[in-house]
């Protein structure tokens, strides 16, 4: 799974994550490989995701690729640049600005800094924000310009997108599948990660869509309408931001998910190809 939340422990609703039947019948890598107080990062994915690549090719089959991170899939096919590691403290100050000015401001910053990668952030996304400023500030020299220096994947992959044509259906199924989350007990299954104590909101795993918003709530920031609201825009937001991502890849062969011959066109495009090193869907 090309998934920056699923490969949490105790993150199973929120992320959609597939039940113990799926996943004997359909065997799934790099899924609750972390626990949630650990960090997870698009090197790491890359690093796991390339081993399961080899094991699995070397086996015989072609792997599939499924999720929507796109920025774990744009690591991995196209290589990550030699950036510093994080540096813990100056983390932590950035966050402190961050919650004390607003990111805004601190977007505002980065653009000063690097327009290119600002240019590509939301004012409102703290972590990669974070993560550009901190680069520049170990480095001096803007993240944009270090990202060209990479090294792509050696296998090929076959892209393939789904999603729905239509911008009002994609905002109707995003409430019901967050309605459907609510319904099986993703309030609870938020409270259970606060009631750990270990955990706060800047880690890398509570800041997943939905995530953050129920924690504010379970913390008795916020009532449950609030959280359900702020959880709703910020998944149209990321939705936005994934399909902005999809439309600027290359070679991508795009499905309608809306339309109930899906399956049936993917296997038909799909027997027409060959030699494929590895799928994304």
């Amino acid at each position: 799974r090309v998934d920056s939340s699923i490969v949490y422990r105790g993150m199973d609703i929120g992320t959609a994550k597939p039940g113990p039947d799926v996943l004997a019948a359909v065997p799934h890598r790099l899924i609750d490989i972390r626990d949630p107080a650990q960090a997870y990062s698009a090197g790491a994915f890359r690093r796991d995701a390339l081993a399961a690549i080899n094991e699995i090719v070397g086996e015989g089959r072609v792997p599939l690729l499924v999720g929507g991170t796109m920025l774990y899939f744009r690591a991995l096919e196209r290589g990550l640049a030699p950036l510093p590691k994080a540096d813990p403290a100056l983390r932590a100050k950035l966050d402190e600005r961050g919650a004390r000015e607003g990111w805004p401001v601190l977007h505002a910053e980065l653009a000063e800094a690097d327009p290119d990668a600002a240019a590509k952030i939301h004012p409102n996304d703290p972590q990669r924000i974070q993560r550009a400023l901190e680069v520049y500030a170990l480095t001096g020299e803007p993240i944009s310009r270090l990202q060209q220096l990479t090294a792509h994947a050696p296998v090929s992959f076959l892209k393939l997108a789904y999603a729905p044509a239509d911008r009002a259906d994609l905002h109707t199924r995003i409430g019901q599948r967050f309605e459907a989350m609510l319904t099986e007990g993703f309030v609870d299954e938020v409270r259970g990660l606060y009631d750990r104590g270990d955990l706060n909101p800047r880690l890398p795993s509570m800041r997943s869509v939905g995530y953050r918003q129920l924690w504010d709530h379970v913390a008795g920031q916020i009532s449950l309408e609030e959280a359900i609201e702020n959880a709703l825009v910020a998944t149209r937001r990321l939705a936005k931001r994934q399909m902005t991502w999809l439309r600027s890849e290359r070679d991508l062969v795009w499905f309608d998910s809306a339309n109930t011959r899906i399956s049936g066109q993917t296997f038909d495009f799909l027997r027409t190809k060959g030699g494929i090193g590895a799928a994304l869907c």
